[in-house]
């Protein structure tokens, strides 16, 4: 019990390290101060340009790629284990999106969530590929990461749906928690964008 605390509190303090705020200050910037504020790789590009918004990005995905491989529960995989790893995942998304160190006030939390995706195999992984061709294809078609990002995030629930159809391997009496977590970041993503939303309804988005 007190190493699943352990886990789920570093982890936790792992998402919180602001890399964009990081970045911008060593430009002499404040990141909080451009744009539209936020401390992800978009703000970061407007700031900064894309090679450092690309860093961003690469830094805040790791940020989420690495606890889940570093708390990968051994042996078989259990309801119990299950839950824990994918508490790891999302206390790392909630200290992007909540970090201690910056009052709480925190980005949105798309790297690092693409991050914990992808550290989580096989269940999450091949969804995580799928889910961001999509938002590259609605990046591609309409420009806007915002609505490419919402996108993606509902496609993901709906592409592991799939998968636990179509693979007998996967028992959802023992996957039932992967279901629930891909409702719920989906869910806190499109939260998150709220401002996003009624912009590009104005017609004012960038």
């Amino acid at each position: 019990m007190f190493d699943n605390i352990i886990a789920i509190t570093v982890a936790y303090l792992l998402g919180s390290v602001p890399f964009g705020v990081i970045i911008a200050r060593a430009h002499g910037i404040d990141l909080r101060k451009i744009g539209s504020g936020n401390i992800g790789a978009t703000n970061v590009a407007r700031a900064l340009g894309k090679k450092w918004a690309y860093t961003c990005f690469a830094f805040d995905c790791l940020k989420g790629l690495v606890p889940m491989l570093i708390f990968k529960p051994a042996g078989v995989v259990t309801v119990a284990s299950l839950s824990i790893w994918l508490t790891v995942g999302c206390a790392t998304i909630a200290g992007h999106i909540f970090p201690v160190y910056l009052r709480f006030k925190g980005g949105k939390g798309m790297s690092t969530s693409l991050g914990v995706v992808l550290g989580l195999y096989p269940y999450y992984t091949m969804c995580g590929v799928i889910a961001f061709a999509v938002w590259g294809i609605c990046v591609l078609i309409w420009k806007y990461i915002s609505l490419a990002s919402m996108a993606a995030a509902v496609a993901f629930p709906v592409v592991l749906l799939g998968f636990i159809i179509a693979k007998p391997a996967w028992q959802i009496a023992t996957l039932w928690p992967l279901l629930v977590v891909a409702l719920l970041i989906p869910a806190l993503v499109v939260i998150r964008h709220v401002e996003n939303i009624k912009r590009l309804l104005e017609g004012s988005e960038s």
